[in-house]
């Protein structure tokens, strides 16, 4: 199946005319799809409190080989659904206590999927290397340049060797062509891909910089050759995909930075009273 709606109207038949111990569940997952997407097979059974063998025969039925290869094509269509103004559309003259709802749950999903133990040990790999690197390149351009920004920001606050995000026309280039492998570029992009960020991962591998790519799946353009990918999820029914997980892992690495360095207090300190010292703050 290459789409959700035909798999939406098998759902449907086997609610309808299915056996009594697969037909609830069937209707069940038509309005918790995100769910089959970032769930294993006993802790989706355990959201629709049936036995794990349902969730199994319920795949089966549906005309897959097992629950991996239900929940693979439920991925790919939530990954095909990322054309803003479809997406704009689908939220038209819906109730907005529904869609809220909707996106609470997404949320909560999103981020159960990123504090998996896989997850967390992914992101534990990367902080000693990004101490340790010559300089910290963020790219990120369009909706991802808000993610590059505050990364890029707050981690020159406390640490020396934080690069500026480029803004400027032509500056990711002139930035990236002068890194090399001593550097990490950390790139923040989604389907639709920008192309100024597989660019700049480009440039990135010619010059031999290690690339820390979070984007939405491991077959995005700037996965390949990847040092790091970090599959970011980013469920939900909003205009564009969900970045809160993206904020949620850029403010990880820096808190696992912090932790590890003597340094970062006394730096941020130092800033603070900088910016204080010329009024920089308000009290409140």
């Amino acid at each position: 199946m290459s789409t959700q709606i035909p798999l939406r109207e098998k759902l449907s038949r086997i609610a309808s005319t299915g056996a009594p111990t697969i037909s609830g569940f069937a209707a069940w997952v038509l309005d918790h799809m995100s769910d089959v997407a970032f769930s294993s097979v006993r802790g989706l059974a355990q959201k629709a409190e049936v036995n794990p063998n349902t969730v199994t025969r319920l795949a089966r039925e549906l005309g897959y080989d097992g629950f991996d290869a239900f929940r693979a094509d439920v991925q790919q269509a939530f990954r095909q659904q990322t054309i803003y103004a479809a997406r704009a559309q689908a939220l038209l003259n819906r109730p907005g206590a529904d869609i809220f709802s909707e996106m609470v749950q997404a949320n909560r999903l999103n981020a159960e999927h990123l504090y998996t133990n896989e997850m967390l040990g992914l992101l534990e790999t990367c902080i000693d290397p990004l101490l340790q690197a010559r300089r910290i390149y963020s790219v990120g351009v369009r909706s991802c340049y808000s993610i590059a920004h505050y990364f890029a920001y707050v981690g020159s606050m406390a640490f020396p060797n934080f690069v500026e995000v480029p803004s400027l026309p032509g500056a990711i280039m002139d930035q990236i062509s002068l890194s090399g492998p001593e550097d990490i570029l950390v790139a923040i992009t989604f389907e639709h891909y920008s192309t100024e960020v597989v660019r700049a991962c480009q440039i990135a591998h010619e010059c031999g910089t290690r690339v820390l790519a979070l984007t939405d799946t491991h077959m995005s353009p700037i996965a390949a050759g990847a040092w790091r990918v970090v599959p970011l999820p980013m469920g939900g029914p909003q205009i564009v995909p969900s970045l809160s997980s993206a904020f949620a892992v850029v403010e990880m690495l820096l808190a696992g930075m912090a932790s590890r360095s003597d340094m970062a207090a006394r730096n941020i300190n130092a800033f603070e009273s900088r910016i204080a010292q010329f009024g920089g703050y308000q009290r409140g």
